[in-house]
């Protein structure tokens, strides 16, 4: 082996050097730029970042996009809901009515309410060279607009009926009430129309200006870009409006994809980030897809029976009361997969009402004492009256008979009881002495003939010759022996009844609640009887006509277990669903129901006045096109104290003094019963994981999330917390290298 010279022995040396070096040097930069790393994380966070694009899909229908006619579309409503923006909006995290255009100001007696337009308010269409701000000339054309007769949402016009509205200035409108109402901050949050856009038309053409309605100008968060129709849905796409400044928005557009069914829409599952409402299955478990979070929460709604008091058969309280008790709340919501009962329409106060709990002992109870009582009862009662009569007095009558062709019925009893046999008689037969002389008189009543006895029941009344009548019974004849031994089992009954009646309440052996009237004969009851449908004493059944919507199909089932439920208590019930919506709105509107089966909204101020006050009845009319479609009042009920009630709670601003009138309004509901309220609806909304910051609250309406959008975001950046920089690493550093060594 060749030995090594110096100078490789050199080269080697410096090699060996130079790795060491090199490593070292890359050490180095490892451990700065690890240091860097962790002292990044350590002094920054999270925090949402602009940009970005939010895609939900929904199942509906769309139609022009205008905030006055949106009432009863949901797709609509989410998508008005970001295009225009109003005096005021609602908040659904704080549950209250904030500003959004314009700061409101009441009065000490919520009379005037004076709204002043933010700086710096503009429409969609403003550019610099063309500026469009919002002045309070928009705002005043908004209102008249739908002050006026010829707008056709009445149910919005209603809103401002007997408002005063005048300009102050360039920013400012005054709305003077004719009385104090604290909810009125809640109509100011309808979107506001540029008054540009409409200069030339009648009011009642808003409706058919189709190019408005087709590329909206509002001035809300974001604005219309434009919308396409795909071969899978209608795709509306909106963007952020930077002009807006009443909130800080981090998503750059939304996207809505409308499609025609749930189907429709999973097919493109893939492309979207949000559901806006999601079904559920056979179980009531809602369909949220795979990596998609569910939010499920409720409206101020509610499901009710609305009793028609304007129909004659329902104005018996203790028939109200019975129709309430004996409705099984609990098994319906299970049946329906509802999760939210409610006991009272005053959605502010406790729902659950132990005094309505479910109780059929307790509805037959209530329906005991009213005018409709079971067949059996009845029957009951005729008899008690029959035996009665034929206990008490002179007249010694068997209460039934067997005779048959032309037998007699024969008859006894005491000349000294009518005082001579001459003239008296029964009926129109006269009395005859009895041969034997022995005091007595006897009668042959034959069958047939003008004034002869007849099969069933026959009054037999002993009139002595002053034609003063002296006795009355009663008797049953039957000419066959099937009917006849069963007339006789049911006297024995009859006695059996009497006796067990003497006893104290609880150790009686039959009740009421043990017959049964099988044709017309009385007999215990079995289990395996129906309930006979109650008459009254005019017998007229207790026959019901129930009229629901084709939609949702939840209604349907209710009706049916209503219906069921209802039998149970002899009540027969008619369901009758029409074949549209259109025809079912004309008969709700007609009141062309005894019970309703119905949802209403309080939105967000939970203001129950338009529903329950007497004003809200429907004047009904033969002409139909006078009947007010704005008329709430579905039960037609009136009641001063509920009125006075109702007019304090929007009058007063003393938060106890209206908690008490709600709860004073709770009794008189509770005991009047004009409605049987069911359920809160509950509904899921679900969103993919990578959308941040969704948080809807309790939203009053379904495109209520959207007045949070502002914390949504899909994109996040770092930044520096407590005031820390770049600057601070050098200290940083040194202190984690005193802390390590």
């Amino acid at each position: 082996m060749p030995l090594r010279t110096s100078y490789q022995i050199r080269r080697a040396s410096l090699s060996k050097k130079r790795k060491r070096y090199i490593l070292l040097s890359a050490l180095f930069v490892v451990l700065f730029f690890a240091s860097l790393r962790i002292f990044y994380l350590q002094n920054t966070e999270l925090v949402p970042s602009k940009g970005g694009t939010y895609i939900e899909g929904s199942v509906g229908m769309l139609q022009p996009l205008n905030p006055w006619y949106t009432v009863t579309n949901d797709v609509n409503r989410d998508i008005v809901s970001l295009v225009f923006a109003g005096l005021q909006r609602y908040n659904p995290l704080t549950e209250s009515i904030v500003d959004d255009l314009a700061t409101v100001a009441a009065n000490e007696t919520n009379t005037v309410y004076t709204a002043t337009l933010r700086d710096n308010v503009f429409w969609h269409d403003h550019t610099p060279e063309n500026p469009h701000p919002v002045t309070a000339e928009d705002v005043l054309f908004t209102f008249n607009a739908i002050q006026s007769e010829a707008f056709s949402n009445s149910l919005l016009r209603q809103n401002f009926s007997n408002v005063d509205i005048e300009q102050i200035d360039e920013k400012t409108v005054r709305f003077t009430l004719p009385e104090s109402y604290i909810y009125f901050p809640s109509n100011l949050t309808i979107g506001l129309l540029p008054k540009r856009s409409f200069e030339g038309l009648d009011v009642s053409q808003f409706q058919q200006a189709l190019d408005f309605a087709y590329n909206p100008i509002g001035a809300g968060p974001y604005k219309f870009k434009g919308s396409v129709q795909t071969e899978l849905s209608t795709e509306v796409t909106l963007v952020r409006f930077s002009e807006y400044t009443a909130q800080n928005y981090h998503l750059e557009s939304i996207v809505f994809r409308i499609f025609p069914d749930y189907r429709t829409l999973l097919f493109d599952l893939r492309n979207l980030q949000g559901v806006r409402l999601v079904p559920s299955n056979d179980k009531g478990t809602p369909l949220v897809p795979s990596r998609f979070l569910p939010i499920k929460y409720s409206l101020p709604q509610y499901v009710a029976l609305y009793l028609n008091l304007d129909r004659g058969v329902l104005s018996d309280e203790r028939l109200r009361l019975a129709l309430q008790l004996g409705t099984d709340k609990n098994t319906i919501l299970k049946e329906i997969h509802q999760e939210k009962r409610v006991d009272t329409p005053l959605l502010e106060l406790e729902q659950n009402d132990w005094r309505f709990d479910y109780s059929v002992d307790s509805a037959r109870g209530a329906l005991f004492q009213s005018d409709w009582n079971l067949p059996e009862k009845m029957r009951l009662q005729e008899l008690l009256e029959f035996r009665d009569a034929n206990l008490l007095g002179v007249l010694d009558s068997p209460a039934v008979s067997l005779l048959k062709d032309s037998a007699v019925l024969v008859l006894s009893g005491s000349i000294v009881d009518v005082g001579s046999t001459s003239g008296s008689r029964i009926n129109t037969f006269p009395l005859q002495a009895d041969e034997t002389n022995s005091g007595t008189w006897r009668i042959a009543l034959p069958m047939y003939g003008k004034d002869g006895l007849k099969i069933g029941l026959n009054r037999l009344q002993l009139i002595n010759d002053a034609e003063q009548l002296i006795d009355t019974a009663y008797v049953q004849i039957y000419d066959n022996q099937i009917d006849y031994d069963k007339a006789i089992e049911e006297q024995k009954l009859l006695e059996e009844f009497v006796l067990e009646r003497k006893k104290p309440e609880g150790q009686q052996q039959i009740t009421v609640n043990d017959l049964y009237l099988d044709g017309q004969f009385m007999r215990r009851k079995k289990e395996s009887d129906p309930t006979e449908i109650r008459i009254n004493n005019r017998g007229e059944k207790l026959s019901l006509t129930l009229l629901t919507s084709p939609t949702p199909p939840e209604y349907t089932a209710i009706a049916k277990m209503i219906k069921d439920q209802w039998l149970e208590l002899g009540v027969h019930v008619s369901v009758e669903i029409p074949e549209s919506y259109e025809q079912f709105e004309q008969r709700m509107i007609a009141r062309d129901y005894d019970v309703l089966l119905f949802g209403q909204s309080l939105l967000d101020n939970l203001d129950s006045y338009p529903y329950w006050h007497s004003s809200g009845i429907q004047s009904l009319s033969t002409e139909n096109d006078r009947l007010a479609i704005d008329a709430y009042n579905l039960s037609q009920y009136a009641s001063l104290e509920a009125d006075i009630l109702l007019e304090r709670i929007r009058a007063t601003t003393d938060e106890a003094k209206r908690n008490a009138a709600l709860k004073d309004l709770q009794s008189v509901l509770n005991k009047d019963i004009p409605a049987i309220v069911l359920y809160s609806p509950t509904y899921t909304f679900a969103y993919h994981e990578d959308v941040k910051g969704v948080n809807i609250g309790k939203p009053a309406l379904h495109s209520d999330r959207f007045l949070v959008l502002n914390n949504w975001f899909v994109r996040e950046e770092r930044k520096f917390t407590n005031n820390t920089h770049w600057l601070d690493y050098p200290f940083w550093l040194t202190k984690a290298v005193f802390w390590f060594l």
